[in-house]
């Protein structure tokens, strides 16, 4: 395999295609630490195959990406696919890919900056109350800064996490039809996760033995902000992940492809949508916890506007990272990670505002359309019942409820 991905890499560095510099130093670091520690590997492989095989394949790989990758490799000034040949029809791609729409590169940009500017608006309404400043800089320092913010126990972090979600089921029944048959299960990553992997939901098996679980990290605590941890659980468990996946697991005339599709602007918008819909539902303890929702989205609408500057507007990494200092309150290493992941997945990070924006617009239109008829429950049950759709299809899917009621 390492060596098939090796021709790959030398099929596209001779069309041009080079990769960009400190992302191949950071496959370097990769492989120099698996190499570095062969029992990583032996978890499911004999010690013998890692020794005789897997480990020489993963130095010569490495060899090669220092050898022949590295030096024909791009700056940080030149990272976007448009720097590329036929970067633009790349780009194009990905976006369709990710996005399941036709926009282009231009609208998403617009959206993604019309989104930001709506969100320092909420930063000032929001952290005027809990800072007593509508300074965006302060408020935005204070969010990254401010030790009373962060976590002092791990175990406090989970019973936190494990209250959130059961204070969502409760309240569901009022705003959902159908509902997923098993609770979301609540745990810690393993230790031997890294502490920087965010929290996650881990969908339950068909079966329903293994009930879908959403994962906490209570290691580093102190870079971990509490007020992110409502809308989190919100995002990943209930209403959001976990009432989508085991609810639609649960539809069993559903063919399997709608539940287990990789369509990222419909499962991740709808995630993102939840965040919103918990504080419709009386979900958030307060203003802080609301600022953690604001802190999330205000990513999310930064990868728009970040995503397309590099891509589609030439942006270099230092201009990316430079916006997103300036327009949302991540750290800089968070900050960082971003960039360099809209750099490995280019249009990948336009999904989840996407989404969140077109199932909000097509809410608007059904309250608009039925008026005081308009049943929220109604409404999520027509968008969820038929599984994950391109959001193209899933406007029409709405135009035809609408139709119909």
């Amino acid at each position: 395999m390492l060596e098939t991905l090796s021709e790959r890499h030398r099929a596209g560095l001779e069309a041009g295609r080079a990769p960009v510099a400190h992302l191949v130093r950071a496959a370097v670091a990769h492989v120099d630490a698996q190499v570095a520690n062969p029992a990583s590997l032996q978890r499911s492989l004999a010690g013998d195959l890692v020794h005789t095989t897997v480990r020489p394949a993963l130095i010569r790989y490495r060899d090669f990406l220092v050898r022949e990758v590295l030096p024909r490799s791009r700056g940080p000034q030149h990272a976007g696919l448009c720097w590329l040949p036929d970067g633009e029809a790349f780009y194009r791609t990905a976006i369709r890919r990710y996005t399941t729409t036709d926009r282009d590169a231009e609208a998403v940009h617009r959206a993604g900056l019309t989104a930001v500017a709506a969100l320092a608006d909420e930063y000032r309404e929001i952290g005027s109350r809990v800072f007593g400043t509508a300074d965006l800089t302060e408020i935005f320092a204070r969010l990254r800064g401010d030790p009373a913010l962060r976590w002092e126990s791990g175990a406090d972090l989970r019973a936190v996490a494990e209250q959130v979600v059961r204070r969502a089921e409760a309240v569901a029944p009022k705003w959902f039809r159908t509902l997923p048959g098993q609770a979301c299960a609540v745990e810690e990553q393993p230790s031997a996760v890294s502490p920087t992997t965010p929290p996650y939901y881990l969908k339950g098996s068909a079966d329903g033995a293994r009930p879908g679980t959403y994962f906490v990290n209570s290691q580093r605590l102190s870079e971990k902000l509490r007020s992110r941890i409502e809308a989190s659980a919100f995002h990943e468990a209930v209403p959001g992940h976990h009432l989508e996946i085991a609810s639609g697991q649960s539809r069993g005339e559903l063919p399997l492809l709608r539940t287990t599709a990789g369509l990222s602007a419909f499962a991740e918008g709808w995630a993102v949508y939840a965040e919103r819909l918990a504080d419709e539902m009386g979900l958030y303890s307060g203003d802080v916890a609301r600022l953690g929702m604001l802190e999330m989205e205000s990513r999310r609408a930064g990868r728009l506007v970040a995503d397309t500057g590099l891509h589609a507007r030439g942006w270099s990494r230092g201009d990316a990272v430079r916006y997103l200092r300036r327009h949302t309150p991540m750290t800089l290493g968070e900050v960082e990670s971003e960039t360099d992941r809209y750099l490995s997945v280019p249009g990948q990070g336009l999904a989840y505002l996407t989404g969140k924006l077109e199932i909000q617009r097509l809410r608007t239109k059904a309250e608009t359309a039925l008026g005081p008829h308009f049943d929220v429950r109604d409404f999520h049950e027509a968008l969820l019942r038929n599984g994950r759709l391109p959001l193209t299809t899933l406007a029409r899917e709405i135009e035809g409820w609408l139709a119909s009621v």
